[in-house]
């Protein structure tokens, strides 16, 4: 893997895990002595996080860690409900045709296995990892490209309610793993719509305790 997108993978990491919260500052000498790198790797990682979402580059300040708003999180709520339901219709009738479903299937059962072994902070990744196999199920290679974009922040959601009770959330992707093994495409897209805007109102009520609504 390219070294700054080393970099960009740990810090991405470091601010979904809370390790570098909300506000607070990159700055490039540390980062540079910490990986042991000169600022040139850094200088193409932190524009790459921008895009992304996780950071602000800021005039005389440099490099800050995203404040996240409940707008923010109704924001990406919408743009799911969006692609997503898309992706799901697509996915089954790719399986239909017969693409494999194996890289789905697996984290599906990689996800049954950590909720037995009650693993919760280990769910939030492997949830975005199902998402995004749906989505790369597809065949659709612009809508990859865009949700590789997205699934970060999704990821960074799931993190930021990782107490949610993960086993809801699990029922509902089998059901989605079903419509789409049967090859229904319209089953799959309501199956994957219903699940993300089920998700929505108990999403925005655990976090208005934390998050501004707006910036």
């Amino acid at each position: 893997m390219p070294l700054p997108k080393q970099i960009y993978s740990v810090i991405r990491e470091r601010i979904i895990s809370g390790a570098y919260p909300p506000g607070s500052r990159l700055r490039e000498r540390e980062l540079s002595q910490e990986f042991d790198v000169s600022r040139v790797p850094l200088r193409e990682a932190l524009p790459q996080l921008e895009w992304d979402g996780f950071i602000q580059i800021l005039p005389r300040r440099g490099a800050v860690v995203t404040q996240l708003s409940l707008r923010d999180i109704e924001e990406l709520f919408d743009v799911r409900l969006a692609l997503e339901p898309y992706a799901a219709r697509c996915a089954a009738e790719n399986v239909a045709r017969g693409a494999s479903m194996e890289e789905l299937l697996s984290t599906m059962a990689r996800t049954e296995e950590l909720i037995g072994n009650d693993e919760p902070l280990l769910i939030p990744a492997v949830n975005a990892r199902f998402h995004m196999d749906v989505v790369e199920l597809s065949g659709n290679k612009l809508l990859v490209s865009v949700m590789n974009s997205l699934m970060g922040r999704v990821h960074w959601l799931f993190r930021l309610t990782w107490h949610h009770n993960p086993a809801v959330s699990c029922a509902a992707h089998r059901e989605l793993v079903e419509a789409i093994r049967s090859g229904n495409g319209r089953l799959a897209e309501a199956s994957a719509f219903a699940h993300i805007e089920h998700g929505r109102k108990p999403t925005l009520e655990r976090l208005a305790a934390s998050l501004p609504a707006t910036l």
